[in-house]
């Protein structure tokens, strides 16, 4: 189950769709394919929900799909013969999650409070569906439960849109978010908003640029001539930092010459983990050796890592913003 979830965790984005007509949804998997997310949560509040998942499945069998709204063992069973790689309920029902699990499939039972949450655990669930996310209280919510339930993650939908998306991945509990807003009858648009949505997904800020001097005494001389520009420098002991005291530009100085011909580049993101599996569509690798990891044995979270890009002399780093 845990490498369905980490396939959860890197597309990050799981489109909840309700289909009008079994006709719909192939068309409907292709523009979602098309703009970059590989997934959905076919809902069970339309009756071609069971057969619109046969028929993505057959068509795009890479693509990862689930089932949601199910309310009862009848759903689960159709949804489960269907092929839904997951379950999804809006609520906590005790028997249509321990039929689920006896079936050996994926259930992500909707959760609102810590009781549920408690309940979840004593099942040995700690992958769960936060529902309705915003009117439950959204990211203050979510950042509260993290600190009871640290082994505890959500997938968050209701509510969630292009607007606020950028705030629950910021969440250090969130696996994934669910919504609708890409969902539209014009599959080209379907395609622009998921294309739109996969790029706002992983915050990408720049974090800082690294420069290589040549030695120690190269390094403090670059450090000093940042002071120019108000960009104060501090040693360390690979490198100068130089920060700017009035915004977040900061330059780094290496004491020696560094990865890339020129320097580095750091990239600021939400989820490394998210982060690196989007890259690796273009062909991008991480370079493991320097990865570095925050939090404790078993549920870690990659902090820091170079990645095999490089642009124009420079090596890219990715932090965790």
């Amino acid at each position: 189950m845990s490498d369905l979830f980490d396939r959860i965790r890197d597309i990050g984005i799981i489109p909840v769709i309700k289909l009008t007509s079994v006709e719909q949804a192939v068309p409907l998997a292709k523009a979602l394919l098309d703009g970059g997310i590989p997934a959905a949560e076919v809902t069970f509040r339309s009756a071609a929900a069971a057969d619109g998942i046969k028929a993505i499945k057959k068509a795009y069998p890479e693509m990862l799909l689930g089932a949601g709204t199910v309310i009862n063992k009848d759903f689960a069973q159709r949804a489960i013969d269907a092929g839904a790689e997951f379950i999804v309920s809006p609520g906590f029902n005790p028997e249509v999650i321990d039929f689920v699990l006896s079936k050996g499939v994926p259930m992500i039972p909707g959760v609102a409070t810590p009781g549920e949450i408690e309940q979840a655990l004593c099942k040995g669930l700690n992958v769960l569906k936060f529902f309705p996310a915003e009117a439950a209280g959204g990211v203050a919510m979510l950042n509260a439960f993290a600190g009871p339930f640290s082994n505890v993650r959500f997938m968050a939908t209701g509510g969630i849109n292009a607007k606020n998306m950028g705030e629950y991945f910021k969440c250090k509990n969130i696996l994934a978010i669910g919504g609708s807003w890409m969902v539209k009858d014009d599959n080209e648009l379907v395609t622009k908003l998921s294309r739109e949505a996969v790029s706002q997904m992983h915050g990408f800020t720049l974090g800082h640029i690294g420069v290589n001097g040549a030695d120690e005494k190269d390094a403090a001389g670059i450090a000093k001539l940042f002071e120019i520009f108000g960009l104060l420098g501090k040693e360390g002991n690979a490198s100068w930092f130089c920060n700017s005291a009035v915004d977040s530009t900061s330059f780094e100085v290496m004491k020696g010459n560094g990865k890339g011909v020129h320097g580095h580049i750091a990239i600021k993101t939400w989820n490394i983990e998210r982060a690196l599996a989007y890259l690796a569509r273009y062909g991008v690798e991480p370079d493991m050796s320097t990865a570095k990891y925050t939090g404790e044995a078993g549920k870690s979270s990659m902090s820091f890592v170079y990645t095999t890009m490089n642009i124009g002399g420079f090596a890219i780093h990715l932090n965790k913003a």
